[in-house]
């Protein structure tokens, strides 16, 4: 079972920084990724919504017979988390890993925290904060156009509306003197550079994506799951929408190509099946 994928779903593109990183932290563990594209975002959707889309994404990823699921998404993470207690293989999302790290990080007490509005709403990351620290004071702010931002290209630091967007997102928590931001949507690690410019080099910027890869080598080490092959493991990608769009814009998470390695599928199908 050890040489079994790891899954790895998220609403969109957003997910592949975590998987990126997996790759960096697990360079032998082969991958499957889905990315509900034609349903994107959950971020404005209900939470009844996001809980059956989730349900549906990890019925798909059992069915590639995966060892360990991981929802790299904010909003998943934020709203559904009963599907801890109701898989059959190992499962985390991004909320306790990021906010363990963001807890350690933090100097003053001050932790920003943002994302999707579904996110922000949930008020998940706050709560887990205040659950192992309640004098920790937590400022929250949803930011749904670095999103779109990510998501068209608009990604440089020196980019103006990229400048323009972050500051009017987070003006009011670099003013509160945050020294911590949890970077809650996988999205935003993209626009990190952007983000440290203008909070300033003291503020330490928490990545789920990162934080939650080194929480799954935990997790699958804890449950005799490791692949401890020699060999660099395969990735498999899997969308509900365009395979070029995707494929087109992976390589700006990624870094690389991802020809030949992305199909489509009906996850609408795949929940009737």
């Amino acid at each position: 079972m050890s040489e079994q994928a790891i899954g790895v779903f998220d609403s969109g593109l957003g997910g592949l920084t975590a998987v990126k990183e997996l790759i960096k932290v697990l360079p032998q563990e082969n991958i499957v990724y889905f990315g509900d594209t034609a349903r994107v975002p959950y971020g404005t959707r209900s939470r009844e919504t996001i809980k059956k889309y989730a349900r549906q994404d990890t019925d798909f990823l059992l069915s590639k017979g995966v060892k360990m699921i991981i929802a790299a998404c904010g909003t998943v993470s934020s709203n559904a988390s009963e599907l801890t207690n109701t898989l059959p293989v190992p499962y985390t999302g991004v909320i306790v890993p990021t906010v363990a790290a963001a807890v350690n990080a933090t100097r003053n007490g001050k932790i920003g925290v943002i994302g999707t509005s579904a996110t922000v709403n949930s008020n998940a990351y706050k709560n887990e904060i205040l659950n192992r620290n309640n004098r920790i004071q937590v400022y929250q702010q949803d930011c749904p156009l670095f999103v779109s931002l990510v998501e068209n290209n608009f990604i440089s630091p020196e980019d103006e509306i990229v400048k323009l967007v972050v500051e009017r997102y987070l003006s009011e928590m670099k003013q509160a003197g945050i020294d911590t931001l949890i970077l809650g949507c996988t999205h935003f690690p993209i626009i990190a550079k952007a983000v440290s410019n203008y909070l300033g080099r003291n503020v330490a910027l928490i990545d789920s994506g990162r934080e939650t890869a080194l929480y799954a080598a935990h997790i699958l080490g804890e449950n005799h799951l490791l692949n401890h092959t020699n060999t660099i493991g395969s990735c498999r990608y899997y969308v509900s929408d365009t395979v070029e769009s995707f494929r087109n814009t992976a390589e700006i998470f990624l870094g690389k190509s991802v020809d030949g390695e992305v199909s489509h599928i009906s996850i609408e199908q795949v929940a009737l099946s």
